[in-house]
C-alpha cells in the first residue's frame, strides 16, 4: 500500500482511508494519487465481503485540493486521446468506490474544493467539519476548466439542474452551514473525533446504503431537459450564459452543455459526455491562460515575489489616512476590516463622520446578509476614527494621502502629517497619475515615500499598484508590500513613471474608444465590441464613471509638467472629442448628469441620441474585428512600453496588474499572455496593419520585435 492513501480497517470492521500525499502541503488528483486510488480501490473490491463500510478523509490542513495544474497546464491537442483516457480511468476508480455495495462516508476535515469535493460527491454521505477553514465548491470554472472529475453529473443527480448549475457555473464557495442547508453535506461536526464518531454511526445504521441514483425508479429532482418547467428555463439559459461571457468564456458554455445532455442520458454516458468537454476545456488555449495568471502568477505575487528579501515581516498598527472622500472612505475601510486602527482625517469633522458613514453601510450590508454578527461590525466600525487635525495622527505608523489629484494639495497635506507622525513612518500617496518622485519631495526623507495606487471602488477591487519612487527605499517598498497583503489585497510592483503602469494602459483603452468615436464610427459598435472583446465595460461609458473633467485635469496637469522639464505633450485624437463634450456640449460625464451616455432617474442608462448625428459617418464604419483589436492591442503594445521602460518589473505583474486593475480581458491572462498566446510574429504583423490603417501609435516597440525574432514569449 502507498504511503499517499493509508488503509486502516478497525474492529469494526470500517476502513478508514486517509489521503497524506507525500512531499506536498495539499492533496491533488497528480499521478500519485491515481495509482494510490486504483490501488486502494482493488483492495477494497478484494477484501469487501470482511468491511463493513468505508470512510475517507485527510491528514492535511485541507481536505483535497482537486486537480493538479502544473499537470493540467501542460496539456496540447495531441494529448487529447491520452488525457481523456487517463480521465476515464480516475472516474471508474471514484464509480468503483461509489458502487462497493458497502457505505461510503466522506469525513470532510478541511477545504473540499473541485476534485475534492468530487471524490465526496461519490460518497453515499457527507459529513463536515463545522469550521471557518472549511469550504466547499467547484472553483474550476474560474480556471477556464470544467470539473471533470463526475461533479456534473452527480450534482445534476443530486440537486437538479436548476440548483446544481450555479455552483457548476459560478465556482460559488459555501461555508459548512451553508452547504447543510443546500443539501450538498448531510451533517455537520464539532472536530475531529466527533467527524468520526459520526461517520461510523452512520455505516453501522445503514450497511446497504446505496447512491440515490443507484435505486431503481430514480428521477432528477425538478425534472429533465424534456420536462415543461426545465425546457422553459432552458430556453433562455444560452442567452443569459452569452450576455455575460460575450462568447469568451469556453467554460461555462460547456458546463450547461455537459449538464443538460448529460441530464437526458444514463450514468455512465453522462460520464463519457463530461469527460468530452472538459478534455476540449484543458487542451484549449483560454484555459492555459487563465491557469496560468489566476494560478500560477497570483500565487507568484501573493508569495511575495516582488518583496524586497531580507526585511522581517512588518505588521501595520494604525494607519491615518488623509481625504475622507470615496478613496480615503474605502481605504479605511479595507483597514479596519483587517483590525488596523485608522484615523480618517479631511478638512472638518463633519466630513471625515461623513468617510465613517460609508463603512457603516458597508457593514450594515453584511450584517444583512448574515456574513457578519452585530457585534463584529461594532468593532469594526470602533477601529475608524474621525479627524480634523493634524494632532490627531500621532502614532500612526503609516498615512496613506487620497486627496484630489493636485500637486500642491499633496504636497500640503503629506507634509503636515509628516511633522506629527516623525521619522519612522511611511507617508503614502494614493495618487493614480502623479510621479512619486515629485510628489515624495513635500517630505524629509524620500526614503520613506512611497505610491500605494488603490482602485474604485476599493471595497470591490483587490489590486493595489505600489510605486517605487526613485528614493523609495527597499525597507519601505517591503513595507508597503506586506500592508497591501494584511488588508487582504493584491500587490503589483512598478517603478515610478507617469501614469504608472494601470492609470496609463487604462488611458489608452479610453482614448482609443473616444478616437474611434470622432473618427465616425458608431458609438453602439464600439461598446459592444469592447465587451465582446472580453473587457468588463465599453470605453465611452468607463470614461463616463470617470469623467471626461477628470480626465482633462489630469491632461492640463500633466501638460504643465511636461513644460517645466522642457517638454511637450504628445498630442492625441481623443483630446477633441473630449475637449467638445466638455466644452461646447458640456457633457462631463455621469456625475454631472451625463457625457457619453444619458442617464435617466428611474431608467437604464443609454447612449446619448445626439452621439449619432454628431459624430457617426457612415463611410467610416471600420470591421467588427478591427474594432475589437485596436481596444485589445493598444493596450498590450503600451504594456510592453512599461516593460522596456522598466516600469513594470515581472510579467506576473503586468498580467494580474491589467486583469485585477484595468480589466483587461480575463480569457487571455492578461496583457502580456495576450500578444503570447496570439504569437508574437502574429501580433508584430497585425499591430503593423492597425499602425498603417490607423495611426503610428500601434506601431511595435522594439522589445516586442527583438523577442519575436529571438521566437522568446513575454
Amino acid at each position: 500500500m502507498t504511503d499517499a492513501i493509508r488503509y486502516e480497517k478497525g474492529q469494526d470492521q470500517i476502513v478508514v482511508l486517509t489521503m497524506d500525499m507525500p512531499g506536498q502541503s495539499a492533496n491533488t488528483m497528480n499521478a500519485v494519487y491515481r495509482e494510490a486510488m486504483a490501488a486502494t480501490v482493488a483492495r477494497l473490491e478484494a477484501e469487501k465481503d470482511s468491511i463493513a463500510g468505508v470512510i475517507i478523509t485527510s491528514a492535511k490542513k485541507t481536505f483535497f485540493a482537486g486537480g493538479d495544474l502544473t499537470e493540467l497546464i501542460k496539456i496540447e491537442k495531441p494529448h487529447a486521446k491520452a488525457f481523456y483516457d487517463m480521465v476515464l480511468g480516475l472516474k471508474a476508480q471514484l464509480r468503483t468506490l461509489e458502487t462497493l455495495g458497502k457505505p461510503v462516508v466522506a469525513a470532510i476535515n478541511g477545504a473540499a474544493l473541485g476534485g475534492g469535493w468530487e471524490i465526496c460527491l461519490a460518497c453515499q454521505h457527507r459529513v463536515a467539519l463545522d469550521h471557518k477553514s472549511v469550504q466547499i465548491g467547484l472553483p474550476e470554472v474560474t480556471l477556464g476548466l470544467l470539473p471533470g472529475g463526475g461533479a456534473v453529473v452527480r450534482m445534476v443527480r443530486m440537486l437538479g439542474l436548476e440548483k446544481a448549475l450555479p455552483y457548476l457555473l459560478e465556482g460559488k464557495k459555501v461555508t459548512p452551514q451553508q452547504a447543510l442547508q443546500a443539501g450538498l453535506i448531510d451533517e455537520l461536526a464539532t472536530d475531529r473525533a466527533e467527524l468520526l464518531a459520526k461517520s461510523r454511526a452512520w455505516i453501522l445504521a445503514n450497511p446497504t446504503a446505496k447512491q440515490r441514483w443507484d435505486v431503481s425508479g430514480y428521477q432528477i429532482p425538478g425534472g429533465t431537459p424534456s420536462s415543461p418547467k426545465v425546457a422553459q428555463m432552458l430556453a433562455i439559459a444560452p442567452s443569459i450564459l452569452r450576455s455575460k461571457t460575450n462568447g469568451c468564456f469556453p467554460a461555462p458554455e460547456k458546463i450547461l452543455c455537459a449538464a443538460v445532455e448529460g441530464a437526458q442520458v444514463d450514468f455512465d454516458t453522462a460520464q463519457l459526455i463530461e469527460t468530452r468537454y472538459f478534455t476540449e476545456l484543458t487542451t484549449g488555449q483560454v484555459a492555459k491562460n487563465m491557469i496560468g495568471t489566476f494560478w500560477f502568477q497570483l500565487n507568484e505575487i501573493n508569495a511575495g515575489g516582488s518583496r524586497p528579501q531580507g526585511f522581517a515581516p512588518y505588521v501595520t498598527r494604525k494607519v491615518g489616512i488623509l481625504g475622507a472622500g470615496m478613496m480615503g472612505a474605502g481605504i479605511a475601510y479595507a483597514s479596519a476590516c483587517a483590525g488596523i486602527e485608522v484615523v480618517l482625517k479631511d478638512v472638518n469633522l463633519a466630513a471625515a463622520e461623513k468617510g465613517k458613514a460609508h463603512s457603516a453601510a458597508l457593514l450594515d450590508k453584511k450584517v444583512s446578509r448574515g456574513q457578519l454578527t452585530a457585534e463584529q461590525r461594532e468593532s469594526t466600525l470602533a477601529r475608524i476614527h474621525p479627524a480634523e487635525l493634524d494632532a490627531d495622527l500621532a502614532g500612526c505608523d503609516l498615512v496613506i494621502e487620497a486627496v484630489f489629484e493636485d500637486r500642491d494639495l499633496k504636497a500640503k497635506v503629506s507634509a503636515a502629517a509628516q511633522r506629527v507622525v516623525g521619522a519612522d513612518a511611511v507617508i503614502a500617496s494614493n495618487t493614480s497619475t502623479l510621479p512619486i518622485g515629485g510628489l515624495a519631495k513635500a517630505v524629509p526623507d524620500q526614503g520613506k515615500f512611497i505610491g500605494l495606487h488603490f482602485f474604485s471602488p476599493v471595497e470591490k477591487m483587490s489590486l493595489v499598484e505600489i510605486i517605487k519612487g526613485a528614493n523609495t527605499s527597499d525597507e519601505t517598498l517591503a513595507r508597503g508590500f506586506d500592508f497591501v497583503l494584511q488588508i487582504k489585497k493584491t500587490p503589483i510592483v512598478v517603478n515610478d513613471s507617469r501614469g504608472f503602469f494601470t492609470s496609463r494602459v487604462f488611458g489608452t483603452f479610453t482614448n482609443e474608444g473616444i478616437t474611434m468615436l470622432g473618427e465616425g464610427v458608431a458609438a453602439p459598435m464600439i461598446e459592444t465590441e469592447a465587451r465582446k472583446a472580453g473587457m468588463p465595460v465599453g470605453p465611452l461609458a468607463i470614461s463616463d464613471e470617470v469623467s471626461l473633467s477628470l480626465m482633462s485635469h489630469i491632461r492640463q496637469q500633466t501638460a504643465k509638467d511636461l513644460q517645466a522639464e522642457g517638454k511637450t505633450m504628445p498630442q492625441h485624437p481623443a483630446f477633441a472629442v473630449i475637449d467638445l463634450l466638455l466644452n461646447e456640449y458640456k457633457r462631463p460625464g455621469k456625475a454631472a448628469g451625463g457625457g457619453f451616455y444619458e442617464y435617466p432617474s428611474g431608467g437604464q442608462k443609454h447612449l446619448w441620441p445626439e452621439l449619432k448625428s454628431r459624430f457617426e459617418k457612415a463611410d467610416q464604419q471600420i470591421s467588427s474585428q478591427d474594432v475589437r483589436d485596436r481596444l485589445l492591442f493598444i493596450q498590450a503594445i503600451e504594456t510592453v512600453r512599461c516593460v522596456e521602460e522598466g516600469v513594470l518589473m515581472s510579467t506576473a505583474d503586468a498580467n494580474v496588474g491589467s486583469i485585477f486593475g484595468i480589466g483587461f480581458a480575463a480569457w487571455s491572462g492578461g496583457a502580456l499572455q495576450f500578444i503570447n498566446q496570439y504569437g508574437l510574429n502574429d501580433f508584430v504583423a497585425r499591430a503593423r496593419y492597425l499602425a498603417e490603417q490607423y495611426g503610428e501609435r500601434f506601431s511595435p516597440p522594439a522589445l516586442l520585435l527583438e523577442k519575436a525574432a529571438q521566437g522568446a514569449t513575454f
